[in-house]
């Protein structure tokens, strides 16, 4: 399975980016797809991810403000940032969890800068 993120940039604040995912390879049906984020020296935080089943989950910080969506392929998921804020800046890892083991796959990772 291989993820390929894109979509990442350098905006000002109160601006959007739309962040995409492609996933390739062996997908099962029962998955999750989502995004993370991390900054140097803190873990991954969870930021929006999409059941198969098209359940959504947000992190606090991001509702209202990000959307999280998935083709009709289930293959391709979209994140849709409004309203960014410089707290928002990070790198960007889109993640596939899918399997009896619940194995997680990672995209490579987009930045995205946003300026006060």
């Amino acid at each position: 399975v291989q993820l390929q993120a894109s979509g990442g940039g350098s905006v000002q604040a109160g601006e959007s980016l739309r962040l995409s995912c492609v996933a390739s390879g062996t997908i099962f049906g029962l998955n999750h797809m989502g995004w993370y984020r991390q900054n140097p020296g803190k873990e991954h935080e969870l930021v929006a991810r999409i059941t198969s089943d098209g359940k959504t989950e947000y992190s606090d910080s991001v509702k209202g403000r990000f959307t999280i969506s998935r083709d009709n392929t289930e293959t391709t998921i979209f994140l849709q940032m409004n309203s960014l804020k410089p707290e928002d800046s990070s790198v960007y890892y889109c993640n596939l969890n899918m399997g009896p083991l619940r194995t997680n796959f990672w995209g490579q990772g987009t930045l995205v800068t946003v300026s006060s």
